[in-house]
């Protein structure tokens, strides 16, 4: 079982940046992959950034490739988000989310068994 707290999040204007963090307790979180995801105003959930249980391998949509950047750190069982170069169309809702080893490919956003609680990130034009 993980559970995952994101605080974090708020107002920044276009080109800015921001870092989300999120939390996790838990034993096993090394185990787990991870997953930021967002979700828009009437937009569908989608995944933004992706990351194996080690670090070794890295997924990023293409709307945030290079100006997003994911890491953890399983010592201290959190999961970060860089997010550089903001645009207005980043605003969104921004959830972590953990996947255990064995529920499917990293890439799915059924693929995840935790989430957490989702923090607001608005960028102003």
């Amino acid at each position: 079982q993980v559970q995952l707290v994101e605080p974090g999040g708020g107002l920044v204007q276009a080109g800015g940046s921001l870092r989300l963090s999120c939390a996790a307790s838990g034993r096993t979180f090394s185990s787990y992959s991870m997953g930021w995801f967002r979700q828009a105003l009437g937009k569908e959930r989608e995944l933004v950034a992706a990351i194996t249980w080690s670090g070794g391998s890295t997924y990023y949509a293409a709307s945030v490739k290079g100006r997003f950047t994911i890491s953890r750190d399983n010592a201290k069982k959190t999961l970060s988000l860089q997010m550089n170069s903001l645009k207005p169309e980043d605003t969104a809702v921004y959830y972590c989310a953990a996947k255990n080893p064995d529920s499917g490919s990293y890439y799915y956003m059924m693929s995840y068994d935790y989430w957490g609680q989702g923090t607001q990130v608005t960028v102003s034009s």
